[in-house]
């Protein structure tokens, strides 16, 4: 953690084994000191400031750096631009805003909590803590967020990167996702968040960790804390926080059929709305040796058979092994779009959400110009 010369910085003091209650108290003032004179405040979500901007914008930020939420954030609001336009959307075209920025339950829950706001809080987003992490999709640390942001009233929040300041601040070196913890995180973050300025104080110290105390190579020269970071003071910062147990993620496969008509058009299968890629279209997946069985029961006739490249993709728990068949194919019924099918145009595509996988093979399907 980390005040350069350029940021006035502040010297050092002699390093003790544990952090002084004295720089413990100063720690906000500090902190808000280097937000005002270096933090960010032009991004898109701090800008015209309601509670459902922040709401989007917090549930976008989840597992997911600023740079990337910035061109979905503006998307989305420009097709949501309230709580009720949301709710009364559908939810594949939620999903097609959501389509690349990944973990869609995100979505999903955010696509529910909206219809309940609407249903229960006549269209106005609450505004305590309790009532926030009744909603789908909106943990602790997230109703504080919105609470501290928009009402400046004292929440706490414990995001990831607060994780990594705190862990690095107090010199916590297990992993913060043990109950334990945890638990002790949040009643470090509990005790530094200020009575006052707390809007800003919640923006800084995320800005901290997203900015200087980053995951890798931290700006420790710019921090306004190198005086009593304990693991600065050891030297020791990228041991900080403690790492998550390894384990070997198993490997699954799935062969997706990637079926074509005459018309250069690509046949779609939508996901239950429940489970992995939840109300996703995505190409029908089967065993290989299944596929001229389940082309019997499609209103297709195949005509060329061919493999793709196959591919991996990853999840959190484990590693897909994509192979894709590529069957060209004239339609007997041309299917237009119905509940679990449809035919998806290259040229002229509908606002629909799409897994990674079919967004890469679709991709790979123009550049061979099929």
């Amino acid at each position: 953690m980390c005040f350069t010369t350029a940021h006035e910085k502040i010297l050092a003091e002699p390093i003790s084994s544990q952090t002084d209650q004295s720089d413990v108290a100063t720690f906000a003032p500090r902190l808000l000191h280097w937000f005002d004179n270096f933090g960010r405040k032009d991004l898109p979500w701090q800008q015209n400031i309601t509670p459902y901007r922040v709401w989007v914008s917090e549930i976008m930020l989840q597992q997911t750096q600023v740079t990337t939420v910035i061109p979905y954030f503006q998307r989305f609001i420009e097709t949501f631009p309230t709580v009720t336009a949301l709710a009364h959307a559908d939810q594949d075209s939620v999903l097609h805003q959501w389509t690349g920025l990944g973990y869609y339950a995100r979505a999903r829950n955010l696509h529910k909590a909206a219809w309940q706001i609407v249903t229960d809080f006549n269209g106005e987003l609450p505004l305590t803590v309790d009532e926030l992490t009744a909603l789908p999709g909106i943990g602790r640390s997230t109703a504080g967020a919105i609470v501290a942001i928009c009402k400046d009233e004292f929440a706490v929040i414990l995001d990831g990167n607060v994780k990594r300041v705190l862990s690095r601040y107090f010199a916590i070196d297990r992993w913060p996702g043990q109950t334990s913890v945890t638990n002790e995180l949040w009643q470090h973050a509990k005790e530094l968040t200020p009575n006052k300025r707390v809007a800003h104080y919640t923006q800084a110290i995320m800005d901290l960790g997203a900015t200087l105390c980053t995951r890798s190579n931290p700006d420790c020269p710019a921090c306004p804390f190198t005086s009593d970071c304990l693991a600065h003071q050891s030297d020791s910062i990228e041991s900080y926080p403690g790492k998550k147990p390894k384990k070997t993620l198993p490997t699954k496969t799935t062969c997706m059929l990637v079926i074509t008509n005459h018309d250069g058009e690509i046949m779609l299968e939508k996901r239950p709305s429940r489970g992995l890629w939840g109300g996703l279209w995505s190409f029908p997946e089967i065993n290989l040796a299944d596929i001229d069985r389940l082309l019997a029961d499609l209103p297709v006739v195949p005509h060329i058979k061919r493999p793709m490249q196959a591919f991996r993709h990853t999840f959190t728990h484990f590693h897909l092994e994509i192979t894709p068949i590529h069957v060209q194919v004239t339609a007997e019924e041309q299917m237009r779009r119905q509940d679990k099918f449809c035919w998806y145009s290259l040229t002229h595509p509908p606002s629909i959400g799409l897994t990674r996988p079919v967004t890469r093979i679709i991709e790979s399907l123009k550049e061979t110009h099929v």
